[in-house]
Parts: C-alpha cells; sequence; structure tokens
C-alpha cells in the first residue's frame, strides 16, 4: 500500500504529492525555500538562506508523515550554480549532527530563483 502525503488536486499546476509512504520507507519529492512574497514569505536571497528554509520544509514533510531528518538515508540536494556548493554544504552538514545520509549532487534549473532544492528518503516511524 502507498500513502500519499498531500496529494494535488486534480488540474493542479504542481502535479505531485508533496512526498509517500511505502514499504517502511517516506518517498520526500524534490522541493526548494517556501516562497509567497504576497503572504511575507520570502526563500532567501543566499545559498545558506535557501538551504536552511529547504531543510525546514523537509523536515516538516518529514515529521507529517512520520519520520524525520534524524531517519534519512539518502538526499538529492539540486543547485542551480555549482558556485554555490561550497556555501550549502556549509549550512547542509548542521540539519545533520547525528550522521549525514548518502548524497548526490546534481545542476537543476527552474523557472524560479531557487538556488538549491531537496528530496529524500527516509525510514519511517519514529
Amino acid at each position: 500500500m502507498i500513502d500519499f502525503i498531500d496529494p494535488p488536486e486534480p488540474g493542479a499546476s504542481r502535479p505531485f504529492s508533496r512526498a509517500a509512504r511505502a514499504g517502511g520507507l517516506v518517498f520526500v519529492s524534490g522541493h526548494s525555500a517556501p516562497h509567497d512574497p504576497a503572504h511575507g514569505v520570502h526563500r532567501g536571497d543566499t545559498a545558506e538562506q535557501q538551504v536552511k528554509e529547504s531543510l525546514a520544509l523537509i523536515r516538516d514533510i518529514l515529521r507529517e508523515a512520520g519520520s524525520s531528518l534524524e531517519r534519512v538515508v539518502q538526499v538529492t540536494m539540486l543547485i542551480t550554480d555549482p558556485s554555490d556548493y561550497a556555501a550549502c554544504n556549509t549550512e547542509y552538514v548542521k540539519h545533520f549532527p547525528g550522521g549525514l545520509p548518502a548524497r548526490h549532487t546534481a545542476r537543476f534549473g527552474v523557472p524560479t530563483d531557487a538556488k538549491v532544492a531537496f528530496s529524500c528518503i527516509a525510514l519511517a516511524g519514529d
């Protein structure tokens, strides 16, 4: 059985669930830092700020799905500018003090000003 976390409404512009839980794992879709200027939410100007805000969102999604950052086993970090790699890593390691998950990094392009986004796979449960 697959449990979809926050699935989209039919016809939504973002046709994916925030996460899915199956087989004892939680699969979190790729997310950049929240950005909603109409409601005073800005993703941050620096790569470090965006890493912090992106991983806070991932943390909240994992919590909703019954997991946590401490249970993450694999992360995908997507960056738009390779020159931000070191700055992203400086902030990233702060969010995994108990051990760094397996990770791969790839360059991505989206029609926004996001500098970084993350997806992950975590163990379900506490």
